[in-house]
């Protein structure tokens, strides 16, 4: 089976993606890992998009896509696929449709894992970190037996610059603009389905397979 998965900051995409693979007995794959890996490794692609970053610039839609297709070529995706990260414009899309169609592949659907913006600015800005071990913690649902204090080493819990109210908004406006239009391309296509995020995680992870049909 050949997926796709789309999600916002906060939506829980990372659990499921997690789940998804073991239960379908797919690939993930993550094209920030891809990226990550093509730089360690020093692949000629790798090179490339490493030149792009260095100079703060985006990397070009056509190298991310090669690095897609390579990916995509490995034996271990030959079972099926989950492909987490990309794309996230229409021309990114249009772009990954006519490599599949030159590789003979074809996507059998792509998740939209949907959370309303008020749950997900909870779950993103309740995030509390310690500043001595790194140890995560949620106000509201992983709190620490002591307000601010971390159980593990009794470090001060602070709140990253990234979890606050404004900085949450912002990203998730991007994502929304990326988004909406990448989702009516798929609906469009006859590819897309919905599923509720806002549940907990085993209602969601079985919400997915009934709509994949499993």
């Amino acid at each position: 089976m050949n997926l796709l998965i789309m999600g916002p900051p906060g939506g829980g995409k990372g659990t499921q993606c997690e789940i998804l693979t073991k239960e379908l007995n797919i690939t993930h794959i993550s094209t920030g890992d891809m990226f990550r890996e093509n730089v360690k490794k020093g692949t000629e692609l790798g090179k490339k998009a490493k030149e792009y970053m260095d100079a703060g610039q985006l990397v070009p839609d056509e190298l991310v896509v090669a690095m897609v297709k390579d990916r995509l070529s490995q034996p271990d995706c030959a079972a099926g696929f989950l492909l987490d990260g990309f794309p996230r414009t229409v021309p990114q899309a249009e772009a990954l449709d006519r490599t599949l169609n030159e590789m003979g592949i074809k996507l059998d659907a792509v998740l939209n894992i949907a959370v309303p913006r008020e749950r997900l600015l909870e779950r993103l800005t309740g995030r509390r970190v310690c500043k001595a071990c790194g140890a995560t913690f949620h106000v509201l649902f992983n709190k620490p037996k002591v307000e601010g204090k971390c159980d593990k080493c009794g470090g001060e819990l602070y709140q990253r610059s990234d979890d606050t109210e404004a900085t949450v908004n912002q990203r998730l406006d991007v994502y929304e603009v990326q988004t909406q239009p990448l989702i009516a391309y798929y609906r469009e296509q006859g590819l897309l389905k919905e599923v509720n995020g806002d549940q907990e995680i085993s209602k969601v992870t079985r919400d997915v397979l009934a709509v994949l049909g499993r």
